[in-house]
């Protein structure tokens, strides 16, 4: 039985293809790598959209073979191999069967390494799954779910999203591990997504690391306005309601096109009585999400310092700052010397606080950014 969506505008997880605005190109150039063999890649800034393809390629891929095995595996929670090794198996479970009394018997039967366990939510009552490894055997226990995917009988597409993660992991052999078994894999094809492109592309265009040369690469940025537009105005007009296009392209602007930020002020609005869509309407579910996180961003504001929190602010008033280490901009919003700005930065853009784009320096969080502007 199909699922009812209250609210279209989705801003977590893949709700179908109706829910779902274009990206017709790069779920076609997706479906395609993957198709003729190839392991791809997938990099864009994080909240740009691309969980979201990865499951709606996946969708595709379903309709046109029932039988395909398609996996998905978050990494951002992970620190370790072992926080590796869990996602990968509960996500590998979860595609076995739809039962959990069922996955459990699969999974023991079928991965020797991995105690699998059942829970209930306490809230809910709904089931969960979880595994637990041996200290030592995380290695083992990865090469395993590694194995029974290649020699499954079908053909297997698997996603580790957030695939930088690794790269911070403390057994620095992760990579390794990985590459030599995906390599011979004759029936399966791998999604590395994740939005740190510096790290990611590290692992693939140096000669010394094993994922050197090994993937396609593809890129996604914002979708266009010019089919933004009549994909949520359509979903106001069946609600006896109108988006007008000015106001749509005043929010699109407004976060430079940035998908998950205009997904939520849209799934604000679409919460609002009334009948027109107006500027009104659009600087209240604003406000409201800022109000909403305000305590959020005043409790990480006070874990940076004096210095840092002035650059994190100047950045938000300035929008985008191409040269961030000129006299200009330091002596504009009244910063430290070049080199505190420099060590400051550093430390921003570690934290993923702030984002470097082919034009500059921005705030990566647009929703703290709209909050920082409005502070003294």
């Amino acid at each position: 039985m199909k699922e009812r969506i209250d609210n279209p505008f989705i801003v977590a997880g893949y709700a179908g293809p109706e829910y779902f605005c274009d990206r017709v190109q790069e779920s076609a150039a997706l479906k395609r790598y993957l198709k003729n063999g190839n392991n791809v890649t997938l990099i864009s800034p994080r909240r740009m959209g691309k969980t979201g393809l990865i499951h709606h390629v996946f969708d595709q891929i379903h309709k046109e073979d029932p039988e395909a095995m398609t996996v998905y595996v978050d990494l951002m929670p992970t620190d370790s191999l072992s926080g590796f090794a869990r996602a990968f198996s509960v996500a590998l479970m979860e595609r076995l069967d739809s039962k959990p009394a069922r996955i459990l018997k699969k999974a023991t039967m079928l991965l020797s390494r991995i105690r699998p366990t059942l829970s209930f939510d306490p809230l809910t009552g709904d089931p969960r799954v979880s595994v637990d490894i041996a200290p030592g055997e995380e290695e083992n226990t990865v090469e395993q779910l590694l194995d029974y995917i290649g020699n499954c009988g079908r053909h297997c597409y698997v996603a580790f999203d957030e695939f930088q993660q690794i790269a911070q992991y403390p057994e620095k052999n992760v990579e390794a591990v990985l590459r030599s078994k995906i390599q011979f894999m004759q029936n399966a094809n791998f999604i590395f997504s994740g939005s740190n492109q510096h790290m990611l592309s590290e692992m693939y265009v140096s000669a010394k690391r094993p994922f050197y040369a090994s993937t396609a690469f593809e890129h996604i940025g914002p979708i266009a306005s010019a089919d933004y537009y009549p994909f949520a105005a359509r979903f106001f007009t069946k609600q006896g309601r109108s988006l007008p296009e000015d106001v749509f392209m005043d929010l699109y602007d407004r976060f430079a096109g940035h998908t998950w930020y205009i997904q939520r002020v849209l799934n604000k609005i679409f919460m609002q009585s009334g009948g027109v869509v107006d500027q009104v309407s659009l600087g209240k579910a604003v406000q409201e999400i800022l109000d909403e996180n305000e305590y959020y961003y005043q409790t990480l504001l006070r874990s940076y310092t004096k210095g840092q929190r002035n650059l994190l602010k100047a950045i938000a008033k300035e929008g985008k700052v191409s040269l961030i280490l000129s006299g200009g901009f330091i002596s504009k919003y009244g910063l430290n010397a070049t080199s505190s700005v420099k060590g400051a930065l550093k430390r921003l853009v570690d934290d993923e606080q702030v984002y470097k784009d082919t034009d500059g320096y921005i705030v990566y969080d647009r929703f703290m950014a709209e909050w920082l502007r409005k502070q003294d």
